[in-house]
């Protein structure tokens, strides 16, 4: 990243309204640039993204499988985002279809069955802690209007997010098997209009996504021809002029990470 892109982002977010960070690292040479990374923001749905590590984590040490049965109960129904509030109650879903509908439909009612499976805010929090994540926090459901009324929410930065992108990319976050699948999971993410607009079919794209009242987030792993963490997070923003943003950064970073045409 040169001088000139730096000052760029600089400016850019400077004169975007509300909270805003951005973390970018190239993953073969090292190269990083931050701004505001270690500041606490408001999760949206990238908070999906350490919950998917915790249940490889419990999967691994056989406090879960991922061929675990759950039925589906009326009152786990949530709106918004996936597609389980749309299906009977009754239906059979594994621990693996439960993550693959977490992170690829970015389903709440997925997520939430999820946090209740692997024991609690409480355990998973502690779990976070453990990884050494100071920031990283799950605090209500998913889709809780009333905990998020009261001013209760899951907390990310885009520092410790990519810290985990980078973990899944070297294999060290929980094994290389997991890691990989969980970037394989990453890679399906069907809402792709932000870092992926304009050339998702042109590189692969590892990343999950966030949106809610003045909030809009991407973060993700680019797999140009030198693959690279990116994490843009905005909070009481402009969302449509934020998603710009993110999706001028990730051009402009993915053709100077790659050679070829994109």
């Amino acid at each position: 990243m040169t001088d000139t892109w730096r000052q760029e982002i600089e400016q850019r977010l400077e004169e975007m309204p509300g909270r805003t960070s951005f973390y970018y690292k190239n993953l073969v040479t090292g190269q990083s640039f931050s701004i505001r990374a270690d500041m606490p923001m408001m999760a949206a749905s990238v908070i999906k993204l350490p919950i998917m590590v915790d249940v490889f984590c419990q999967m691994k040490a056989g406090e879960l499988s991922r061929d675990q049965l759950y039925v589906l109960q009326e009152e786990d129904k949530r709106p918004s985002c996936g597609c389980l509030n749309r299906m009977h109650a009754g239906l059979n879903l594994t621990v693996q279809d439960l993550y693959n509908l977490m992170i690829i439909l970015s389903d709440n009612s997925a997520t939430n069955i999820l946090i209740r499976l692997l024991g609690g805010m409480e355990r998973i929090n502690r779990d976070l802690e453990s990884w050494g994540y100071k920031t990283l926090r799950v605090n209500r459901l998913l889709f809780d209007r009333e905990a998020s009324d009261r001013g209760i929410q899951n907390y990310v930065s885009a520092g410790e997010i990519g810290d985990i992108l980078e973990k899944l990319y070297l294999g060290q976050m929980v094994d290389e098997e997991s890691d990989q699948e969980m970037l394989e999971v990453l890679k399906e993410q069907r809402l792709n209009g932000k870092f992926p607009f304009g050339f998702a079919e042109k590189i692969p794209i590892a990343h999950k996504t966030g949106e809610d009242d003045g909030i809009t987030h991407d973060v993700g792993i680019l797999y140009t021809e030198q693959p690279f963490v990116l994490c843009c997070l905005g909070n009481e923003t402009d969302c449509p002029a934020f998603n710009r943003f993110m999706q001028d950064v990730a051009w402009k970073l993915a053709c100077a990470n790659c050679q070829c045409h994109l």
